[in-house]
């Protein structure tokens, strides 16, 4: 059936999206973007950048951000604590996300081979609830950025970051095209389950080249 067919095809190429959006997200540096005028000069402003690893001055001047696996056993206030554990929660989830649509990917392709209903409906829940997971990394990530500014204004007071701009940048929209595109596959793949199993209540064709 043609439209079956169509409908695993769509599935693959928006897992395939998912992954290439979610990689380029995860290696740049553009989620969080801080600008700060310069004294008595509101038109000249300094910039920086960060992204998972590491926050760039500028174009070219990176630096690694603190490993919040290694930081466990340092003496911190615990609000400082919290944030290195949302950190460590975003270095797990986002990375995970990343193997799940691969896995999902090669289901789907097993999935649409077997022509199997049951699988097909598997693998449609799988990418439904992967999506969910890099939903809950980017949540978390966004959730630490407001945590990690609202710190330091307090440990260096309002006056200092009155003059402080921060954003998401364009890394965090592939994360939300990547969460976006996987949910999708899953619905098509859900979709095309429903579609296989009225063929076949029907008596139409039991097999499809995708």
């Amino acid at each position: 059936m043609a439209r079956l067919g169509a409908l695993l095809l769509a599935a693959a190429l928006g897992a395939l999206l998912s992954f290439a959006l979610l990689v380029a997200a995860v290696a740049s540096d553009y989620w969080y973007v801080l600008e700060v005028a310069a004294a008595g000069n509101r038109t000249q402003r300094l910039s920086s950048h960060s992204g998972l690893w590491r926050v760039c001055e500028g174009q070219n001047s990176c630096i690694p951000l603190i490993d919040p696996f290694a930081s466990e056993n340092l003496d911190v206030p615990t609000s400082v604590r919290h944030l290195i554990s949302l950190h460590r929660a975003i270095m797990v989830v986002l990375p995970l996300s990343l193997v799940l649509v691969v896995c999902g990917w090669i289901c789907g392709l097993f999935s649409s081979l077997a022509q199997s209903v049951l699988l097909l409906l598997f693998t449609g829940c799988y990418f439904l609830l992967g999506g969910a997971l890099t939903l809950v990394g980017i949540s978390v990530y966004i959730s630490y950025s407001h945590l990690a500014f609202a710190e330091t204004a307090r440990q260096f007071g309002p006056r200092h970051v009155q003059h402080v701009r921060v954003g998401f940048g364009w890394s965090l929209a592939l994360a939300w095209g990547s969460c976006a595109s996987e949910v999708l596959s899953g619905i098509l793949l859900l979709t095309a389950a429903r579609a296989l199993r009225l063929s076949r209540r029907q008596g139409g064709p039991h097999s499809v080249a995708v």
